[in-house]
């Protein structure tokens, strides 16, 4: 996990202290690991699991704004700007996480000029991403949106040894994920099935002509 973590460049004894402080907890699938509005008490690490990132819209209807995969951190940016949180964390499936307690980890940043250096990457990253979201929404349809989502879930997440992709997403879920209608995106997944460029089984995908979908979802890595 610390290859890809924001901890990644803490020297050993920074390490050591980070441990002392942290709690490991095991969180079910469906449940709320911090809610949109609330104050943050610490911060969140992904050791193993799938989370989702969202915003509630109107009428109650959640937007997922970023997947969460092993290594990535959540609700730093509600500490660092002493604010409340932009969005809620819920889990996908059972999921592993370290917690850090709020105070360790300001004083951890405080005292670490490559851990800051390693935030504000993160911070750019997640900008330019929020950034690339907002053109795609613009400038392309839901049928291209879709694609673009599945060959994100399969980057984020690999397959199974059948190339089946290694998540478990509801369609209301993917619907959510590309900014449409449960309906709609049921539709247009069947679509992509009956043209051969997927396979569906229950909310299992699995990408059958991969440079086709990449051409759909207008999509270059």
């Amino acid at each position: 996990m610390r290859k890809r973590s924001v901890f990644s460049e803490l020297n050993h004894e920074a390490v050591m202290e980070l441990n002392r402080a942290k709690s490991c907890m095991v969180v079910k699938k469906g449940e709320i690991i911090f809610e949109e509005g609330a104050h943050p008490q610490g911060l969140f690490c992904l050791r193993d699991g799938q989370v989702k990132i969202v915003q509630a819209g109107g009428e109650g209807k959640e937007q997922i704004i970023h997947l969460a995969r092993n290594g990535d951190i959540m609700g730093y940016r509600a500490i660092l700007s002493g604010d409340t949180y932009s969005c809620s964390a819920i889990a996908l499936d059972r999921t592993f996480l370290c917690y850090f307690p709020r105070a360790a980890f300001t004083a951890m940043v405080e005292g670490n000029s490559k851990l800051a250096i390693k935030l504000m990457e993160l911070l750019s990253n997640e900008l330019k991403e929020a950034e690339n979201t907002i053109t795609d929404f613009a400038q392309k349809s839901v049928k291209e949106r879709l694609a673009q989502g599945i060959l994100v879930l399969k980057e984020l997440y690999g397959t199974e040894k059948d190339g089946t992709i290694n998540v478990s997403i509801t369609r209301e879920e993917l619907a959510n994920l590309i900014g449409t209608a449960r309906e709609t995106a049921t539709r247009l997944l069947m679509e992509l099935c009956e043209e051969k460029n997927i396979e569906l089984s229950g909310r299992k995908i699995k990408i059958t002509n991969p440079d086709q979908l990449v051409k759909i979802a207008r999509f270059y890595t």
